[in-house]
C-alpha cells in the first residue's frame, strides 16, 4: 500500500476498533522525525506496531490508546507540544504526516459515516 492507501487503511481500521496503537519505552511514546516535524507514530493495530519492535526500538512495546482517550488527552498535548503524527508508517518509515486537529477531524469524520 503507498501512505494515501495506508491512511485510509488506519483511519477505517481505528474507528471500527475505537483505539489506535503506539510504541512506548521507559521514556514515553517514540518519536520519528521528518525534515520539517517531530512526529508520533501510530498503527492501526497491535500487529503492525509490533513489526516495528526491532533494532533500535527493541525495548519497546506496543500500547493501545482509545479513541476517547485520544480525542481528550493527546490531540491538545500533541499540540502543544508541537508534534505532529505520522500515520501508519511503512518500514521504510514513510507515512502521511498530520496535525493533531487534522487526525482528530478525520477520525470524527469517519465515525459519524459508519453510524
Amino acid at each position: 500500500m503507498d501512505d494515501a492507501q495506508r491512511a485510509v487503511y488506519f483511519v477505517n481500521e481505528t474507528v471500527t476498533q475505537n483505539q489506535l496503537w503506539i510504541l512506548t519505552d521507559e521514556h514515553g511514546c517514540v518519536m520519528l522525525n521528518t525534515e520539517e516535524e517531530d512526529c508520533v507514530p501510530v498503527w492501526p493495530n497491535e500487529e503492525f506496531a509490533q513489526a516495528w519492535v526491532t533494532d533500535q526500538w527493541q525495548n519497546c512495546q506496543p500500547e493501545a490508546i482509545s479513541l476517547n482517550k485520544w480525542f481528550s488527552r493527546w490531540t491538545h498535548g500533541l499540540a502543544d507540544d508541537e508534534l505532529a503524527i505520522v500515520v501508519f508508517p511503512s518500514q521504510d518509515e514513510q507515512g502521511l504526516v498530520y496535525y493533531p486537529d487534522e487526525l482528530e477531524h478525520e477520525l470524527k469524520q469517519h465515525s459519524v459515516k459508519k453510524r
